[in-house]
C-alpha cells in the first residue's frame, strides 16, 4: 500500500468579513497519487491549495505532510514551500531574470547550492519540461505555455514531495493549454505526486487517479475519475453540464 503523502483533516477557512470558503474538508493523497479538484469559481478550490502551502493560513483544521502537521507556528514555512511546489494561474517569473536564473534561485537562496550545481539542476528541469531551448531568453519574449512550462520546472527543481497547480491553464490562449497539460500529464505519469486545481475535465478524467467535486466550500462527491461520467449528486451533473455547454 502506497504511502499516504498529505493528508488534510477538517479544513475550514473563514475570511474577513464572514465569507466560509472552506468547509470541513478532508482528504488524502497517496506517493504517486493524481488528485484533480473540480468546481464552479468560488467553491473553494483554490483556498484549499493555498492553505496547504500556508500562503494563507486554514481557520481551523490539520495539514500533514507525511506524519509531520505542517500548519502550525512551530513549523518552518520556508521548509513547507520548498517541500511543497506550486504553480499558480499567472506564472510570477522574474521579468528581469534570464529562465535559467528563474529556475535556478531557489536552489541558491533555499537550498543553498552553489551558482554552477544550481544551473546545473535547472537545466536538467528545463530539459524535463521543453524549455531546454530556451534558458537565456526573458519571460517577456516567451508565450504563456512556455512561462507557465517555466513556472512548473522552477517547483519541480527544489524537488518537491507533491506539487500542487492551481488552475494551470486558466491564464492561456486555448491554443496553448495543450502543451501545458501534456507537461503536467508527463509528470504524472512520472509518478509526481500532485493534486490540481482544474477547469480542464477532460484532463481530470483521463489523467487524474481520483476526483473531488467542490460546491460552496464542501466536498460535495469524490471518487475515482470515473464519477465525471457517472456523477451521483444533481449539483455535479448540473456543473459539468455547464462546463461542456
Amino acid at each position: 500500500m502506497s504511502e499516504i503523502i498529505l493528508s488534510v483533516k477538517n479544513m475550514e477557512k473563514t475570511y474577513v468579513g464572514g465569507v466560509h470558503a472552506v468547509r470541513g474538508v478532508s482528504f488524502e493523497v497517496s506517493e504517486g497519487d493524481s488528485l484533480a479538484i473540480i468546481g464552479s469559481s468560488g467553491s473553494g478550490k483554490s483556498t484549499v491549495l493555498r492553505c496547504i502551502n500556508r500562503l494563507i493560513e486554514p481557520t481551523k483544521g490539520i495539514v500533514q505532510l507525511k506524519d509531520e502537521r505542517i500548519n502550525t507556528p512551530a513549523a518552518d514555512i520556508n521548509d513547507v514551500r520548498s517541500r511543497i511546489g506550486m504553480v499558480f494561474q499567472s506564472f510570477e517569473l522574474f521579468a528581469h531574470l534570464r529562465v535559467i536564473d528563474n529556475v535556478s534561485l531557489g536552489l541558491i537562496h533555499v537550498r543553498g547550492m552553489s551558482k554552477e550545481e544550481a544551473e546545473s539542476q535547472a537545466r536538467k528541469v528545463l530539459d524535463r519540461v521543453d524549455m531546454l531551448d530556451r534558458v537565456d531568453a526573458y519571460p517577456g519574449n516567451l508565450s504563456g505555455g512556455q512561462k507557465q512550462r517555466v513556472a512548473i520546472a522552477r517547483a519541480l527543481a527544489m524537488k518537491p514531495e507533491v506539487m500542487l497547480f492551481d488552475e494551470p491553464t486558466s491564464a492561456l490562449d486555448p491554443e496553448l493549454i495543450g502543451s501545458v497539460l501534456e507537461t503536467i500529464q508527463g509528470l504524472a505519469e512520472e509518478g509526481m505526486t500532485m493534486v490540481v486545481v482544474t477547469h480542464e475535465i477532460g484532463f481530470a478524467r483521463d489523467v487524474a487517479d481520483r476526483v473531488i467535486y467542490m460546491d460552496q466550500g464542501l466536498v460535495a462527491e469524490e471518487g475515482p475519475s470515473s464519477i465525471i461520467d457517472e456523477p451521483k449528486t444533481e449539483r455535479m451533473r448540473e456543473f459539468l453540464s455547464s462546463i461542456n455547454d
